[in-house]
């Protein structure tokens, strides 16, 4: 089961997810941020 959340975001950052998301790997925002999440996840050892 997926929860909404909201988060912000700066206007830098949200250029280059759009620019992601032209190239067509990925289907919404969404899905890239949650990409990323999971990357970020699996990469650090969060205390």
């Amino acid at each position: 089961m997926k929860t909404r959340v909201s988060i912000t975001i700066d206007e830098e950052k949200i250029e280059k997810i759009d620019e992601v998301l032209k190239k067509g790997l990925f289907r919404n925002k969404s899905h890239v941020m949650e990409y990323a999440l999971i990357k970020f996840l699996e990469g650090e050892e969060i205390k």
